[in-house]
Parts: C-alpha cells; structure tokens; sequence
C-alpha cells in the first residue's frame, strides 16, 4: 500500500510538457488553458488517468490548478502545500499563486487582457466555479472558452486507460439500510425540490445509495461513474459494466437501468428534449452537464446533491461500526507507538515507521477478522521540519531520520468495511524543548476546547471554529487549516459537506463524524497536530438550562504523549477530561494488547499531576 513521490526533478514534467500546451494554444487560437487537478467526479483522489496536474506539473497535492499562458505558467495551492509546491514544480516555469487569496477567479480578472481567450474543460469544472470565472474574465475583457476536448489528453500519449476495479456488494451490516429504501427517499426529495430528476456526480454518493463499494481512485473504495435518479423511480446508472460481477451486476439491475458511461451524454441530452427539470449541484457538478441541459431545452434546478446530507448523518449500523472500527485501528496505533518508543533515536527514517503502522494494521485486522482494506490516505510521516509541511508525503528522496531533540508527525487512517479511520499524534523523539511543550500543550487545549463544546442546533462548523484557536491565539499563533472535516462510512476520509472551519457553513446534524485537529507549524523545525474523530450527538436538555444541545463523543482510541504537555498551562477541567480519555483508552483497547505494548499503554495511560490552578 505504501507509496512514495518523486515526480520532482524528472526531466519530462515541466517545460517540455508547457512547451507542448502552448503549442497546442497557438494552434487553436487561445491564449491559455486552465488545468485543475479536479476530474469530473470532483473527488480528492483521481485515477491515473485523471492526474492532468501532476502530469503537466509535477504537484501531487489534492487541491491545486495551474494556468498556462502563451508567455507565462502559474500554479494556485492552498497553505497546507505551499512548501510541497516548491520542492515539486519546476520554479522555473511556474509562479506560486494562492488558492485562498488570490484564486484564478480573482486573478483573472488582473491578469489577462482584453480580448484574451482562455479555454478550459467544462467537464472538470464545476457551474458555481465557471460562474465565478467567466464574471471575472468578463471585468478584464477576455473570455472563458469552453473546449470540447481537453488538450492535455491530446498532447499526453501515454496516457493510462480509465480505471476497471471489480464493484462489491456492501453488506447490509455494516450499510445499515437497503439501497431501495435509500432510492425511494431520494425520489421523494427530488419530487420536493421540484425537478423530474437529479444527477449524481459524486462517487461517494453513488457507492452510498447503491450500498456498493469499488477501487478506481487509491485509498477510497469507489467506482466511477454517473446516476441519474428520477422522481418516478425510473433510476439509470452509468458505470462499466465490466466492473460488474454476475452477482452485483443482478443486483443493481433491480435497482436502475444500467447504461455504460458513454451514453451518458446522449441520456442526459434525451432528458432535456423531452422537458425535464434536472436538478444538479452547482457545488459539485461538471459545467458541461449544465450546458447539455440548457442547450437542448431541459431545466436545471440548482440543488445540493441529493444523498449527501442524508450520507452524512450516520445509521446506528455505520456509528456501531465506526467505534468497531476505530477499537481496532487504536490497538495499531498503539502498538506502533509502544514500538516506536523502543526505537533508539537516528536509527529509524520516516518510511520505516510508515511500513511498520500498515503492518500492524494488517495483523491487528487479520486478528480480529476485519482485514484492513487500505489505508484512508498517504501516510504523512514528518520528522523534524518536514512535520512541519502540513500535508507532507514522504518520498525516498526527503525520508529523514527521526533524530533526538525533534518533534515527529503521524497522521495516518485505515479503511475497513465497517469504518474509515483517521488519527495524528506528535511524539518526542528524545527530550523536546520547552518551546516544543509550550506549543503541544496549547494545540491540546484547543482539540480538548472542541471535544467538550456543547452547541445548539443549527450551529455551524464556522461559528466553532475559533474555540480550537483560542489558546493559540493568545500566544500569537495559529494554523493554516480548517479544525475538521467530515469523514465517511467506509468512504471518503474526507467527506462534505460538514465541516469545521472558517469556510465551513453546513449546519452540525446528530450522526455527523468529523475530524478535530488543530495544530500549529514552525517552518524549518517542527510540526504538531493532535487529532480525534468525534460524532455529533442527539441534542439534549442540559439540567437547569432552557434548550438542548448536541455534544460531540469522541471516537478515537490512542494514548496523547504526555511528555509533550505542561499541565501548568491546562485548567482543572482540561486535566480532568484528558485522564477520563486516557482510562476509556486503556478500558477499550487494553484487551485488544498485550505483554509489553499493555505495559507501555498502561503507563501511557497513567493520569497525570493535577498542578492547573484554575
């Protein structure tokens, strides 16, 4: 499972491919082509065949677009790369750009001329996001053209073929609900939205509503495809059936009218002639569904997708299998770090540690049956400064040693068929300094502030954000990424559209999983980040208070490191919820270990000196 990245120095990437772009632009009339590391499913992982960006650029990170100009080549990413970005893209060729503050639908509008034509792939954009260009190449005097055939796909003659993993049934165990249950409230809320039917784009919907599961993208069981869900129930499902063994291909026959992916066009061109009101995502469905619509005179209601709020808020079966889930990955967890604390400083790199936590994932998953299908995402491992590039991916070029006096990063998850799990710990490697403890132990107080907000309904990921900053802000720091993202059941680790975090406006429903790390980054030193996942819970009555409010239980089960904290910055309350963490720790996964890693997780576990004064 384990992969590195060293795209960055390969001669190919870079120049020789701009230089073929632009040739392809000079000989089509255009002045630019943008290049989105996005497909057309929007997903943060791409097939092979989709790494347009990573292809003409070299950058491997999840978000990120470049924009190619006859004279000149940018590439927009956000905080979390841009270290990344430097050690990847030729600088040479591209300027760095901010996706936050000055994305391409600011920039435009400063950048290109009058009369400046720049194409793009409507396929891979989405209608919210060509709105926001085309206003603002339209403030300039250029304009945005929309291509019939992407020009990376022309010039990259090698590129892979389009992904066939075999589909698999999930089991209604761990789905919680039949898919035609599922349909049928779907139908009803596309009827309420006043459309005939509704596209879905997003993969991850597609595997939740079918209750189906596939491996076209790394580390997130899906199979790509397109549905389109009727009112009516007259479901069709756009996938290649290729993927499809005999049982799965009887099963979802029932379900929809299977079509393969290229009649996918054609059906939603039909629909539109005959009148029907669409309804697509603007969010997250490709422009050129909107254009296929509106052209042959259908309707296009502009409405969120409709199974993803509905996938958000876990069944009782999905919860029950998060916290099976998360009892197995805490004993990894915990045997990699009782291991880890063996390891004598300087002789291990960062893809040592890596290899060994996939092994005892894989053991801990034969042991109890429940095999660890994949990891939820890379690994980042980051010692010393590379902790301190947020989004990290180890390759053979930059593993470091985990040398003494420095801080070392894992954040880590897995994906099993009952659960998808993500976790970080920061642990010293030999003694840290007090700088590092000051800092540890104020990231710990914002990820403890989270853990124990209570909140009423209709609160938002945006309106809790600052309660995992506050102690840093007191100290004048802070971090350059959101608090929490939601995290799917057997799905994507990164899930919308909960969310907390500045941009984070979906309001906070019980069954909700999300993420709780904050963390704090000294470039060229050190990085630390402390996560959890946690589950919104049902809102109830607080005694003596006038309205009920939700809460969040935590679901992760691993040992935080004790030697990183300074119990002197952390109030009563605070100690007093980090020991009852630590005894519900030891209680669940003590039985999961044994011999020298229960000896490490007991001590681990310990509770600590109460030396808070408030």
């Amino acid at each position: 499972m384990f992969q590195t990245f060293d795209s960055a120095g390969d001669p190919a990437v870079g120049k020789p491919r701009v230089a073929l772009l632009r040739q392809w632009l000079a000989e089509n009339g255009l002045d630019g082509f943008m290049v989105p590391r996005a497909d057309e499913h929007q997903g943060e992982y791409v097939a092979d065949r989709s790494a347009r960006l990573k292809w003409l650029t070299g950058f491997s990170g999840s978000a990120g677009v470049a924009i190619v100009l006859r004279d000149r080549a940018f590439v927009f990413v956000d905080g979390r790369y841009t270290l990344q970005v430097r050690n990847e893209v030729d600088l040479g060729i591209f300027a760095i750009e901010s996706l936050i503050d000055n994305p391409p639908a600011s920039w435009i509008k400063d950048n290109l001329g009058k009369g400046a034509r720049l194409g793009f792939d409507p396929w891979l954009h989405t209608i919210g996001e060509v709105k926001a260009l085309k206003a603002s190449a339209e403030q300039s005097g250029a304009t945005l053209v929309p291509l019939d055939k992407n020009p990376i796909d022309i010039i990259w003659k090698d590129q892979p073929e389009p992904p066939r993993a075999p589909v698999e049934l999930h089991p209604i165990a761990f789905a919680g609900e039949l898919a035609k249950d599922k349909l049928a409230r779907l139908a009803r809320a596309i009827e309420k939205e006043g459309a005939t039917h509704a596209v879905l784009t997003d993969p991850s919907s597609i595997a939740w509503v079918f209750n189906i599961r596939g491996g076209d993208v790394p580390h997130t069981p899906l199979a790509l495809g397109f549905a389109i869900l009727a009112a009516d129930g007259k479901h069709q499902l756009f996938m290649d059936q290729r993927k499809f063994p005999r049982q799965v291909a009887a099963y979802l026959t029932q379900l929809a009218d299977p079509h393969d992916p290229d009649e996918f066009e054609a059906a939603i061109v039909d629909l539109a002639k005959d009148g029907a009101k669409i309804a697509l995502d603007p969010v997250l469905a490709a422009d050129k569904l909107r254009m296929l619509v509106e052209d042959n005179g259908g309707m296009v209601v502009q409405a969120s997708d409709p199974a993803r709020i509905p996938r958000a808020t876990k069944n009782q079966a999905e919860i029950a299998g998060s916290r099976a889930a998360h009892r197995r990955d805490g004993a990894a967890v915990a045997k990699l770090l009782c291991w880890l604390d063996r390891q004598k400083p300087g002789t291990l790199d960062e893809i040592a540690v890596v290899t060994k936590l996939e092994e005892m994932r894989r053991r801990t998953g034969e042991e109890t049956q429940m095999p660890l299908r994949d990891v939820s995402f890379d690994t980042i491992s980051g010692a010393g400064p590379n902790g301190a590039i947020m989004h990290y991916r180890v390759s053979r070029a930059t593993s470091r040693k985990l040398e003494s006096g420095e801080l070392f990063l894992l954040d880590s998850g897995g994906q099993y068929q009952d659960g998808t799990t993500d976790i970080t710990r920061t642990v010293p490697i030999g003694q840290p300094t007090e700088e590092m403890r000051e800092r540890f132990t104020l990231v710990l107080k914002g990820m403890i502030g989270i853990s124990t907000l209570r909140f009423p309904a209709g609160t938002r990921g945006s309106e809790i954000d600052a309660v995992a900053r506050m102690a840093l802000w007191k100290h004048g720091c802070d971090f350059a990424h959101g608090t929490g993202h939601g995290v799917g059941s057997y799905l994507a680790v990164h899930e919308g559209p909960q969310r907390i975090a500045r941009t984070g406006t979906e309001k906070l429903l019980a069954g909700m999983m999300l993420s709780n790390e904050p963390g704090y980054y000294k470039e060229g030193a050190y990085g630390i980040r402390i996560e959890n996942l946690i589950l919104v819970t049902q809102a109830e009555q607080i005694e003596g208070g006038d309205i009920a409010m939700h809460a969040f239980e935590t679901l992760t089960l691993a040992p935080i490191d004790k030697r990183l904290i300074r119990t002197d910055l952390l109030t009563r309350d605070e100690l007093h919820w980090l020991d009852q963490y630590h005894a519900w720790v030891l209680a669940e996964i003590g039985p999961m270990v044994d011999g020298e890693t229960l000896a490490w997780l007991e001590k681990a576990t310990a509770p600590l000196p109460h030396d808070a004064k408030i």
